[in-house]
């Protein structure tokens, strides 16, 4: 069987039109090749598609039958087609990107999209951990791109586009004893169990840790909710908080005496230097980029 493309389109337009003749008409043939694609169709599908009694074919209930799969398989190969070649124009099989924890309550949704209105059928992975772990998937190629804030120090390995700013708060529960203060002293918060969002590997010191005690999770959701429970306090992003109103009910944002309670910090998106990046990511860097340019 060796059915192609134009057979079934040529198909479905006589269906739609009713005769051979205004089928080639439609498509720009002559009725003579309309008619042969059909037979030749007939042969290879062993199948009669449509009875020629009258002046006009009429369509057998097997031809109806595979008419209602043909508009859809015509769709799929166009599309193939076209993933096919946004391949042969270097787009990648599949694009890895992975978004910092912190940033998750972001509109970081707002960057896939993009990808997806411009390459619909790129396969997209998206993975969440935290800071550290996010850069080691940058290193070791397991991901292309990372939504993160940005770091005191910089790899040589990495490269980065600034894309916003980010605020980070310390909170506590009201129910524990640190929100009874209006002024929480350094020396108080030391002293304090600290719950902290850091990488799965233990052998990494978590950033923004500030007590000597203090417990590890690798996700702002349970870091919230154990602060929530009493557990500890910790530092949580703003905007999450402000999405989440029953949040805010139950936690305490944390007036430190010594320093600025708010901690800002810049989100990029981060790629190393040594991956040979695809079409994909190469649009949304330059749209980034390009966005960056505009707004100043």
């Amino acid at each position: 069987m060796n059915i192609n493309q134009d057979q079934l389109i040529i198909f479905k337009t006589v269906i739609e039109t009713g005769s051979f003749s205004a089928a080639a008409r439609k498509l720009g043939k002559v009725p003579s090749a309309v008619s042969m694609s059909i037979a030749n169709l007939e042969i290879d599908l062993n199948l009669s598609l449509f009875q020629r009694i009258g002046r006009e074919p009429v369509p057998t209930p097997q031809a109806l039958t595979l008419y209602e799969k043909t508009e859809q398989l015509l769709i799929e190969i166009n599309q193939w087609k076209q993933h096919a070649f946004a391949l042969s124009e270097g787009l990648e099989s599949s694009l890895n990107i992975v978004v910092v924890t912190e940033l998750l309550h972001t509109h970081w949704t707002d960057y896939i999209s993009l990808i997806e209105k411009q390459f619909p059928e790129l396969q997209i992975n998206v993975f969440s951990a935290p800071q550290e772990d996010a850069l080691k998937m940058l290193f070791n190629q397991t991901a292309q791109l990372a939504l993160m804030f940005e770091r005191e120090q910089l790899e040589s390995r990495e490269q980065f586009v600034e894309l916003k700013r980010e605020a980070l708060v310390p909170v506590a529960a009201t129910s524990s004893p640190l929100a009874a203060f209006k002024q929480v002293s350094y020396e108080q918060i030391l002293q304090n169990r600290q719950i902290v969002v850091a990488s799965r590997d233990r052998s990494i010191k978590p950033e923004l840790l500030f007590s000597k005690k203090y417990w590890r999770t690798d996700n702002n959701h349970s870091a919230c909710a154990m602060i929530m429970q009493g557990l500890g306090w910790g530092v949580l992003p703003l905007e999450m908080l402000n999405q989440n109103p029953h949040i805010t009910q139950q936690l305490k944002i944390l007036n430190f005496l010594d320093f600025s309670p708010k901690f800002e910090y810049f989100v990029d998106l981060v790629w190393s230097r040594e991956s040979q990046l695809g079409a994909a990511a190469h649009f949304l860097i330059n749209h980034i980029r390009n966005s960056r340019k505009n707004t100043k």
